[in-house]
């Protein structure tokens, strides 16, 4: 059954190719309508540009706004949320996953400085989940035989198994797609999750190439070598000296410093944006994308009108770069607005181009001094501008693409004054652009391992894996002097409440017991009245719950823990409801034909149930019900005195979302050792054990407060509840 799942996750990897489709042939359209208008008229080409961009920047900010607003932005902060045990509202619903797919068609094509590869994460994790709850039940497009993944944690496994895919459609990198989920998104991570991660990344990755290849036929209009991400400079620079080693290391260290800039000043766009702009509604996010679409079109078609055409170098007759070359969908060497036949604009050559289109020829190999150090500085800081200022718009976003084209745009200059220092034939432009471009997304976005083996899959070529490594290092080590990465950043911008990977060092001398603070427990009885229920679930937005009861001798014990979700479902059913205040007889087997684990399964693709969704009559109120069936009988427990880093790091690699600090235990019954937790599995239809290595639960058999067999001591949500980390 999970196999025949991770084969209907292919889906990211035609998600990924209808995208890439459809912003290809609507730039390829735009870029061919406009060429052969300004060979009449530059200022109408110039307005048909322009309005063109606007219309499909219009259609994408209008179909986030009005449709799915939950869809705006890359979506990857939110899916480490998700992963690391936190529920955000509305990320992986059917909505969203059809906003960000044709959000990210619109807000592309229309050439704003982002990129659709984040939103391409974030489209894999809602096919994922989509596919591991049966569809969407709102639109009417489940199906009950697609239901495979009842409890919490397999359906993160699958959105993780998603996002892995995403990354592995959008740059062709299978491994790095892989290291991604383990480095970037998910903090619990399992051997029996690496199988599938992969297995899922290899699967998407062989529908893509299949994808290209059918394209390259001519079968998907002016899909062209621009489509997917992979720059081929395997016939670029071939070795390097020791001398070379400063100026990348200096690559590193301004990669760094722009990274973390940025970072810096998109968090004051984004607090000034959520504080003035976005609280007058979803008409002024409309204007805000238009006027921002309308500047980029301004800028992108008139800056080149501005720069002096140059002469076209002397090229090998056998090269297969031409000189000058009209206007087209890609190439070296553009003709843009030149008074001579052999001239060429080289700001025109990466401005007025597609983003893949102008990295490809920012890495191209054999085009020294293509590129003027005026031409990239104007466009270095430039497009910096406009990527500070378009992420945080309500479109779908990405920056990935971005970070490239602003790094491979000052790694290039630097690989101009290196040409010009060193004077050596060897040395190409492009391999400076390319660590560049690894520099800066290691400054803003902190990741070393994944980035750099993406970055060697995108390029074809492994000789410069130790250069991206030192690069990265550098970059990475600079940037974390000032600030945190970019998805943290924006996790923190959006309240939600990731942990680190390491605590802070003052929680070393804080316990338990000090991070509880003087807060109020709220607890529930096991035999709890309706009415009580209702109260304690409308005056606060608590998730989980304490369930307690006492022995004969009146002792209090915690006998669980009650999730909010599950009161709900409990309170609109109203087939548990009792008249007697009494405990139920948990012998009777009657019980456990009420519901089904469906029912108490969190629901990804809806809001799921608010307590303000439910009805209750006068006499509902009256009546009470029995949690003993339908709680978790064996949370996670530390003693008060525990140190807050222990705490912490259970959080972080369990993914909890609650932990009961309880007194310290008054006695020892037993030591558990590794050699104890080598169980051999007896029968063929054993269920996964769970090891709640925190709390001891001791067979109080003179304190029992159930009576019966031993079925009828296990609660009816046992199967659901065993492995539900992350609740």
């Amino acid at each position: 059954m999970i196999i025949f799942f991770f084969l209907f996750l292919p889906g990211t990897g035609l998600a990924a190719v209808f995208i890439n489709i459809s912003v290809e042939n609507f730039a390829g359209w735009k870029f061919a309508l406009t060429f052969n208008i300004i060979q009449k008229s530059y200022l109408a080409g110039f307005l048909i540009y322009i309005l063109i961009n606007l219309a499909l920047v219009f259609s994408s900010v209008y179909i986030i706004t009005e449709f799915a607003p939950a869809a705006a932005g890359s979506g990857i902060p939110e899916i480490k949320g998700y992963l690391n045990g936190i529920d955000v509202p509305g990320i992986l619903l059917f909505r969203t996953l059809v906003g960000k797919i044709f959000g990210s068609i619109g807000s592309v094509g229309g050439g704003l400085a982002l990129g659709k590869e984040g939103p391409l994460v974030h489209t894999g994790a809602c096919i994922a989940s989509l596919l591991g709850q049966g569809g969407s039940t709102k639109y009417h497009l489940s199906s009950r035989w697609l239901q495979g993944f009842k409890s919490d944690r397999d359906r993160r496994d699958l959105v993780t198994c998603g996002c892995a895919a995403g990354v592995a459609a959008a740059f062709r990198a299978p491994v790095g797609g892989v290291l991604f989920a383990l480095e970037e998104v998910t903090s619990w991570w399992r051997s029996q999750l690496m199988w599938r991660v992969f297995f899922t990344s290899a699967i998407v990755a062989v529908v893509v190439r299949a994808a290209m290849g059918w394209c390259k036929s001519g079968n998907c209009g002016h899909f062209g070598a621009g489509g997917f991400i992979i720059w081929d400079i395997s016939d670029g620079q071939e070795d390097y000296s020791f001398e070379e080693l400063l100026p990348m290391a200096v690559i590193g260290v301004i990669g760094g410093l722009l990274g973390a800039l940025f970072n810096q000043l998109t968090i004051y766009v984004t607090c000034w944006r959520r504080n003035y702009l976005h609280k007058k509604g979803n008409r002024v996010k409309i204007y805000e994308a238009c006027i921002i679409s309308v500047i980029t079109s301004v800028i992108s078609f008139g800056l080149p009108l501005l720069r002096k055409c140059s002469p076209c170098p002397n090229t090998d007759p056998d090269s297969e770069i031409e000189c000058p070359r009209a206007p087209g969908p890609d190439g070296n060497y553009v003709n843009f607005y030149c008074s001579k036949e052999k001239e060429y604009n080289d700001l025109a050559t990466i401005f007025f181009n597609t983003q893949d289109d102008a990295i490809r020829n920012l890495f191209s190999a054999n085009t020294i001094h293509e590129f003027s150090a005026q031409s990239l500085l104007a466009f270095l800081v430039m497009f910096y501008t406009l990527a500070v200022v378009t992420f945080g718009t309500a479109v779908p976003a990405g920056q990935f693409v971005p970070g490239i084209l602003i790094g491979s745009t000052y790694g290039r200059l630097v690989g101009i004054f290196t040409v010009n220092h060193y004077k050596k034939l060897n040395i190409e432009e492009g391999t400076y652009a390319l660590l560049g471009a690894a520099s800066f997304l290691g400054g803003s976005m902190r990741m070393t391992v994944s980035l750099c083996v993406i970055m060697v899959e995108i390029t074809n070529n492994l000789k410069l894996l130790p250069l991206i490594m030192l690069v990265l290092l550098i970059s990475k080590a600079v940037g974390d002097a000032f600030n945190e990465g970019l998805y943290e950043e924006q996790a923190q911008l959006r309240g939600i409440p990731l942990l680190e990977s390491r605590p802070k060092y003052k929680m070393r001398k804080m316990t338990a017991r000090e991070a509880c603070g003087n807060q109020k427990v709220l607890s529930l009885p096991r035999v709890v009245k309706v009415a009580d229920v209702v109260s304690i679930l409308r005056s606060n937005k608590h998730n989980g719950f304490p369930v307690i009861d006492h022995t004969r001798n009146g002792e209090t014990l915690v006998i669980g823990l009650m999730l909010r979700s599950h009161l709900l479902v409990l309170l609109q059913s109203k087939i548990d409801f009792q008249h007697s205040p009494l405990p139920c007889d948990l012998s009777v087997g009657a019980r456990a034909i009420r519901h089904n684990f469906s029912e108490f399964a969190k629901p990804v693709s809806s809001k799921g149930i608010s307590i303000n969704d439910i009805h209750l009559s006068s006499d509902d109120l009256e009546m009470y019900i029995d949690l003993a069936p339908f709680l978790n009988p064996s949370p996670y427990v530390v003693p008060e005195d525990m140190s807050l880093t222990k705490v912490y790091n259970l959080f972080r690699q369990l993914g909890l979302r609650h932990i009961f600090v309880v007194p310290r235990a008054s006695r020892v019954i037993g030591v558990i050792t590794r050699k104890d937790l080598l169980i051999k599995e007896e029968s063929e239809d054993s269920a996964t054990m769970e090891l709640q290595s925190t709390s001891v639960r001791g067979e109080r058999h003179e304190e029992r407060l159930w009576v019966g067999n031993a079925d009828a001591e296990r609660p009816l949500l046992s199967g659901l509840l065993v492995e539900d980390h992350i609740t």
